[in-house]
C-alpha cells in the first residue's frame, strides 16, 4: 500500500490530482491519505495554479491581468491620457508589450509629493527560445532550432518532456494582425542525451555544445508528407510546427505571422516532500515573487485599508531581468520612472501648482522599493558554498539580501524600515551574504535605485536549484512573502514617518 502524509485538505486534493496523472490507476486506488497537524495554507496550491497557467511571460502577465480585473482593478493604457481618470482610492493597471504589467492603488489620503510603496519583480525565467529560422532536418529527424535565454542550467533540459508557449500574431480577414497567446501543452519536443555506451566518460563530466547538442527533436522527418501545408514562413520553420500552432489557435497556418515562443517542461508543478513542505516547479525564479506581490496588492487594496493610506501602492512585474533588463519592457527602461512621474503629476493635485511640479522629486524621498527576487537556500550537499553566518533556509521566512559591492541595493535604512514592517506582520526575516570567494548575482534593485534615487531593499524566498528546469522552494514561504508585502502596503507610510535620514 502506498501511504502519503498530507498536511491539509487543500494539499490532499492537489496531491491526489497529481497522483492520478502520474501513477497507474490500480496503484492509485490503493493509496491512503491522512492529514497531519501541519498547517498548509491555500497560498501554496494557489501559487501552483498560477505557475502552471504561466509557461511564458506573456501567459504570466495575462494570468495577473485576469486576477487584477477580478479584484476590481481598472485596465488603462500608457498611450492614453490619464488626466481626470485617476481617482483617490482608485485601483488601476496597464501592460507593456504584454510581458510586463504595472498595477497601483491610490491611498485615500494621497496628495502629490507623498510616497510610493513599490514592489518590483520579473516575469521571465531562463529558457530555450525558438529561433527566427528554426527549421532543421538531420539524419531523418525534424528538429527545432533554439537559442538559450538567460543563464540556465542547460543540462537539466535534457530528457524532459517539452511543450511550447508564447505569443503569435495572426492575420485576420480584414488584413489586421491580432495578438494571440498560444500554448501546446503536450510534450512535442525532447532533447535526448547520448547513451552511456557511446560516451563512457559522461558521468565524470557532462559536456555539450549549446548550439549542436541542445537542439530538440520535433518528429521523424518521414512525417514530412503529412505536414505539407503551405505558409508564408514555411521556409523558416518546420511546416509541422506551424501546423501544430495553427491547430492550437484554430487558424490556418497561412495566417500566422511572427511569433515569440519558448520551450517549457510540461510536467506540472507539485507539492512534495515527506511532509509536503516543498514546492517542485519550473520558473520559481521569479514567478513566485510575481505571484506574491500581485496577490498582496490585491489583498491590501480594500476600501477600508486604502482610505487611511497616504501613499500609492505599486507593483511592477518587468520582463528581461534574466538577460540584464535592458529592453523597452525591462527594469532598465523608463517604465517605472514614467509611471511614477505620471502618478505624481495627475493624482491629487492641480496641474498648475508649483507643489505639483516637484511632486515626483519629493515623492522619491518618501518612497521605498522592495526588489523581490528569489534567494539561494542552504544546500545540504554543498554547505561550503554558503557564508557560514548567512545561510537561508526554506520555510524559515523571507530572505534579505545584502552585498557590500552594491550587487544588491539593501542598506541599513531600508533594512530598518522593512524589519518594522515584518514585525507588524509577524513574518520572520533571514539574511543572505555571498562568500568573498564567490561571485554574486544581481537584481533589478541596484539599477532602479540608481535611476530614481529611490531607497531600495532586495528580498526573496529561499530556493534550491535556481535556474534549473525544475526548482524547489518552501510551501510556507508563499504565505510569508504575501503577508510581508501586504503589511508593507498597509503600514509603510506610518513606519516611514518614524525614520528620517536625509
Amino acid at each position: 500500500m502506498l501511504i502519503l502524509r498530507v498536511r491539509s485538505r487543500n494539499c490532499q486534493l492537489l496531491t491526489s490530482r497529481f497522483l492520478a496523472n502520474v501513477f497507474p490507476r490500480q496503484l492509485f486506488k490503493t493509496a491512503s491519505f491522512f492529514t497531519t497537524t501541519y498547517n498548509c495554507t491555500q497560498s501554496a496550491p494557489d501559487f501552483i495554479k498560477f505557475v502552471n497557467a504561466s509557461p511564458s511571460p506573456f501567459h504570466a502577465v495575462e494570468t495577473a491581468r485576469k486576477s487584477l480585473l477580478s479584484a476590481g482593478f481598472e485596465e488603462i493604457h500608457e498611450r492614453d491620457s490619464w488626466s481626470g481618470k485617476l481617482k483617490i482610492g482608485g485601483k488601476y493597471f496597464f501592460t507593456r508589450n504584454k510581458s510586463c504589467v504595472a498595477a497601483f492603488a491610490v491611498g485615500g489620503e494621497y496628495t502629490s509629493g507623498n510616497g510610493f510603496s513599490v514592489v518590483g519583480a520579473h516575469t521571465d525565467s531562463p529558457c530555450l527560445k525558438v529561433k527566427p529560422h528554426s527549421k532543421k532536418e538531420k539524419v531523418g529527424y525534424t528538429q527545432v532550432g533554439v537559442q538559450t535565454y538567460g543563464g540556465g542550467l542547460w543540462h537539466t533540459w535534457f530528457d524532459r518532456d517539452l511543450g511550447i508557449a508564447g505569443r503569435a500574431f495572426v492575420k485576420t480577414a480584414d488584413n489586421k494582425y491580432e495578438h494571440r497567446l498560444v500554448q501546446i501543452a503536450r510534450p512535442i519536443l525532447r532533447i535526448p542525451t547520448l547513451a552511456i555506451h557511446l560516451d563512457r566518460g559522461v558521468n565524470d563530466a557532462f559536456k555539450f555544445n549549446n548550439e549542436v547538442q541542445l537542439t530538440p527533436i520535433l518528429a521523424a522527418a518521414a512525417t514530412k508528407a503529412l505536414n505539407a501545408e503551405s505558409a508564408p514562413n514555411a521556409d523558416q520553420h518546420a511546416p509541422l510546427l506551424l501546423k501544430l500552432l495553427a491547430e492550437e489557435m484554430k487558424v490556418e497556418a497561412s495566417q500566422i505571422g511572427d511569433f515569440e515562443l519558448c520551450l517549457y517542461d510540461t510536467q506540472p508543478s507539485a507539492i512534495g516532500g515527506a511532509e509536503n513542505e516543498y514546492i517542485f516547479s519550473a520558473r520559481l525564479d521569479n514567478l513566485m515573487m510575481s505571484y506574491c506581490s500581485v496577490t498582496a496588492l490585491i489583498n491590501s487594496a480594500t476600501t477600508a485599508s486604502l482610505e487611511k493610506d497616504s501613499n500609492i501602492r505599486v507593483v511592477v512585474l518587468f520582463d528581461n531581468e534574466e538577460v540584464g533588463s535592458v529592453s523597452a519592457h525591462g527594469a532598465g527602461s523608463n517604465l517605472l520612472e514614467v509611471t511614477l512621474r505620471r502618478l505624481a503629476a495627475e493624482v491629487g493635485a492641480d496641474d498648475q501648482t508649483k507643489a505639483q511640479q516637484s511632486g515626483f522629486e519629493r515623492a522619491m524621498t518618501r518612497s521605498l522599493l522592495i526588489s523581490a527576487d528569489m534567494a539561494h537556500a542552504i544546500h545540504p550537499n554543498y554547505v561550503e558554498k554558503h557564508e557560514e553566518n548567512h545561510r537561508p533556509y526554506m520555510n524559515k521566512g523571507v530572505v534579505v539580501k545584502q552585498n557590500a559591492n552594491q550587487r544588491y541595493a539593501t542598506t541599513a535604512v531600508s533594512t530598518t524600515l522593512l524589519r518594522e514592517v515584518a514585525k507588524r506582520a509577524g513574518v520572520p526575516l533571514q539574511e543572505f551574504v555571498v562568500r568573498n570567494d564567490s561571485p554574486c548575482g544581481s537584481t533589478i534593485g541596484p539599477m532602479l535605485s540608481a535611476q530614481l534615487g529611490l531607497r531600495t531593499i532586495d528580498v526573496g524566498n529561499a530556493q534550491l536549484s535556481m535556474h534549473s528546469i525544475r526548482e524547489t522552494c518552501g510551501t510556507e514561504d508563499v504565505k510569508s512573502a504575501i503577508d510581508l508585502f501586504e503589511s508593507f502596503f498597509h503600514d509603510f507610510a506610518a513606519v516611514d514617518a518614524s525614520l528620517t535620514v536625509d
